[in-house]
Formats: C-alpha cells, sequence, structure tokens
C-alpha cells in the first residue's frame, strides 16, 4: 500500500519540483535585470552595488553550510516547502526599501535563503530521481534557465513601460507567492534521518564543513566551477568580445549571449533523454569537449557572425554538464552518508565551489581582460574547459549504487 501511495507521488513531485526550479530562475532573473532602476532609485555607487552583490553571494554559501543538517532533521521537502515562499516575499521588500541600509539587509536575507533552496531544491530533485528511477534533474534546471529568461524578459517589460521595482516585485509576489505553496505541497515526502551512524555527520552543522573533503568532490566542485565561470563570461563578456574585439554592431554583439542561452536552454530540455541513452562519463566528456571547441571557434573566428555561433556551441557544451554533476553528487551523497541528509551535505559542498565560480569568475576575467586583452582572456578558458572532458575520464564517477538510483549501463567504461 505504502508502495502504491509512493508511486501515485511521483509524477506529481517531478512536476512540482520543475516548478520550483523555474520560479526560482524568474525570481534571480528579476531581480538582476531590474539592478540599473536600484542604482538609479537609490543613488548608489558602483562599489555600494558591487558590495551588495558580494554580500549576496556570501550570505548564499554561509546558510549552503547548514542546509545538510537542516535536511537531516526536517527532510528536503520540508526545507523547500518554507523557503520557496520566502524569495518573492524578500523580493518584494528589496522593491520597497527606500534606502541602502534596508536594501542590503533584504538583499542578505534573499541570499541567504536562495543558498538554502539551491541546495535543498538539487537534492529534492535527487529524491525524485531515486524514487522514480529515471533522470529528472536536466529538465529541472532547464526550467531554470526557462525561468530566468522569462524573467529578465518580463523585467526588460516593466522597466521599458516605467513600471516601479516595487510595483513590479508586488505582481510576482501575488503570483509567485500562491504558486510556490501549491508546488510545495506535491513534492515528494521525504522523512527526517534517523538517528544511525550514517545520518550523524550531517546533524552537526557547521562540523560538517570542515570534513569529507574527497578528492572525488573536489574534481566534481572544480568541474562545476570551471562550468559556471565559462557561463558567467559568456553573460557578461560575450557581447563585449564581440562588439570592441569583432568590431560587431551593439545590436549584432547581443546576439552571443542570445545563442549561447538559447542553446543551451535547448539541450536543457532534453537532457534528461540524452542521459538515459549515455553514461553521466562519456555525456561529460562530450560535453566538456564541445565547450571546448564553441570557446575555440569564438577566439579564433575573426567575423562576428562565426563568433556567434561560437557562442551557441559552448552553451550546447555547457548545457548538461552542471544538472549531471549535481546529480552524480547528490546521489553519491544518498548513498555513501544515507538519504536526503547525505545528498544536502554533498550538495552543498559542491554548490559551495560552483558557487565560487560564478561569483569571482567575472571579476577575473575582467582583471586578466585589463591585463592581456580579452581575446587571450577567453583564449585561458580553453584548457579548462578541456580539463573537464579529461576529469570525466579519469576521476571516479561512480561510487556505490543502489537500486534506488538512475542507472548509467555503461557509466564504467
Amino acid at each position: 500500500m505504502r508502495a502504491e501511495r509512493m508511486s501515485s507521488t511521483i509524477r506529481p513531485a517531478r512536476w512540482a519540483v520543475t516548478a520550483i526550479f523555474g520560479i526560482n530562475g524568474v525570481l534571480i532573473a528579476s531581480l538582476a535585470v531590474r539592478t540599473p532602476s536600484l542604482k538609479q532609485d537609490l543613488g548608489l555607487s558602483a562599489a555600494q552595488l558591487g558590495l551588495v552583490s558580494a554580500l549576496f553571494g556570501v550570505t548564499g554559501v554561509l546558510t549552503m553550510q547548514v542546509t545538510g543538517a537542516l535536511t537531516a532533521r526536517f527532510g528536503s521537502k520540508a526545507v523547500v516547502r518554507v523557503v520557496t515562499p520566502a524569495l518573492p516575499v524578500l523580493l518584494l521588500g528589496i522593491g520597497a526599501a527606500p534606502q541602502y541600509l534596508g536594501m542590503a539587509v533584504l538583499q542578505m536575507a534573499f541570499g541567504a535563503v536562495n543558498g538554502m533552496l539551491d541546495v535543498s531544491m538539487n537534492v529534492h530533485a535527487v529524491a525524485v530521481e531515486r524514487a522514480a528511477k529515471r533522470h529528472i534533474i536536466n529538465g529541472c534546471h532547464g526550467a531554470w534557465s526557462v525561468g530566468s529568461v522569462i524573467g529578465a524578459l518580463l523585467g526588460s517589460g516593466a522597466a521599458h513601460i516605467g513600471m516601479s521595482r516595487g510595483g513590479h516585485y508586488a505582481v510576482l509576489a501575488v503570483v509567485l507567492t500562491p504558486a510556490a505553496l501549491v508546488a510545495g505541497r506535491f513534492l515528494l515526502p521525504t522523512e527526517p534521518e534517523k538517528d544511525t551512524a550514517a545520518a550523524a555527520p550531517a546533524r552537526r552543522g557547521w562540523s560538517v564543513w570542515r570534513t569529507g573533503w574527497t578528492r572525488q568532490l573536489l574534481v566534481f566542485g572544480a568541474m562545476g566551477a570551471t562550468v559556471l565561470t565559462a557561463e558567467a563570461a559568456a553573460a557578461d563578456w560575450s557581447g563585449v568580445f564581440l562588439h570592441d574585439v569583432r568590431h560587431a554592431t551593439l545590436g549584432l554583439a547581443g546576439l552571443g549571449y542570445v545563442a549561447f542561452a538559447a542553446c543551451e536552454t535547448s539541450l536543457r530540455l532534453v537532457g534528461d533523454r540524452i542521459q538515459a541513452r549515455v553514461s553521466a562519463r562519456r555525456l561529460l566528456f562530450w560535453s566538456g569537449l564541445t565547450a571546448t571547441a564553441g570557446m575555440t571557434v569564438v577566439v579564433l573566428s575573426p567575423w562576428p557572425w562565426l563568433g556567434i555561433a561560437g557562442f551557441g556551441v559552448t552553451g550546447l557544451g555547457l548545457a548538461t554538464s552542471l544538472p549531471v554533476l549535481f546529480g552524480l553528487v547528490g546521489h553519491l551523497g544518498a548513498e555513501q552518508a544515507g538519504g536526503d541528509a547525505g545528498a544536502a551535505t554533498m550538495v552543498s559542498r559542491f554548490t559551495t565551489m560552483t558557487y565560487t565560480g560564478i561569483m569571482i569568475g567575472p571579476a577575473i576575467i575582467g582583471w586578466v581582460a585589463h591585463l592581456v586583452g580579452l581575446t587571450w582572456t577567453l583564449t585561458l578558458l580553453i584548457p579548462f574547459l578541456l580539463g573537464t572532458a579529461v576529469a570525466a575520464r579519469t576521476v571516479d564517477l561512480t561510487g556505490r549504487r543502489t537500486e534506488a538510483a538512475p542507472a548509467d549501463a555503461d557509466a564504467a567504461q
């Protein structure tokens, strides 16, 4: 009877967690796309804006370290249900804050809650994968990408018609808070971990930070950080490269990121079907080679249109890498340390490393570009992208598998 009940909850849970990813994408993009309005409304300097952005990332990384303990105690469903509806409410507060200090505090709170959601929603996606015995995490990340595009378009439209940030965020809160509450009801039932030796380390909160940093996890984290650094390079520097170096018009230069995002999102939406037929090892290997080829085309192309195509190929290469890595890390944690608690512990560590790429990557790229030029800076990404392909061939991706995890038939090849 319990098995029948569990089976009947898997399909709704899959769509519920996918919706959570999409909601998160809308909210993050909505915050980012209104940054110029924020700067103007509060009269912020570049230094003040940079400090807020840094604090957003730092608080997120800090809360990731305790998410494993919270998940061990309450289960991933409970954590996701609490933190997801809190995000649109905090976004509403950011839009309404009249002064820098209040806005900065709310931004820090938003970053902290988002860090918890980043870990817990990926942990829950892994839990659904294990229950369904099929891959879903690429689709979840695809939903995040679609949500970010929708959020960016809505934000740009709101700014174009002169809607205030407060009004824009109020509309989002009215729509997305109930959506988050409804989606949370259909998440897969997860139980708090029992008091076992395997689950105990996840309960120690901050002490978990100091242990368990295996070579395998460090390699996964380095691969994830490389992927997000390359994504940040495409988002922040593709237009600058095409305009300043390849002399494209401003309108044409903007198509570099459009091509990247469109290709990445499209492949993520079919990534689970691909992963059902191809092992994680092979998928990561060919993804790394594809991203390497795409970035090589970007830096060698003498024409803007070929550079745009190169960014598109890079997007294809990076599309499935991060979701596959999240799935590997989550499944290994669940198998080695016990269910949600083990998955959350491993995912929080992995996410800490990947966040490093997204937080400091753009700054490093800008600094290096100032020294050696943007072409050589993007060229330096190529060996790192190639390194992800090499790592996929050399590091142990499997660990100890269980029947509940989706099978990669040739994962050990």
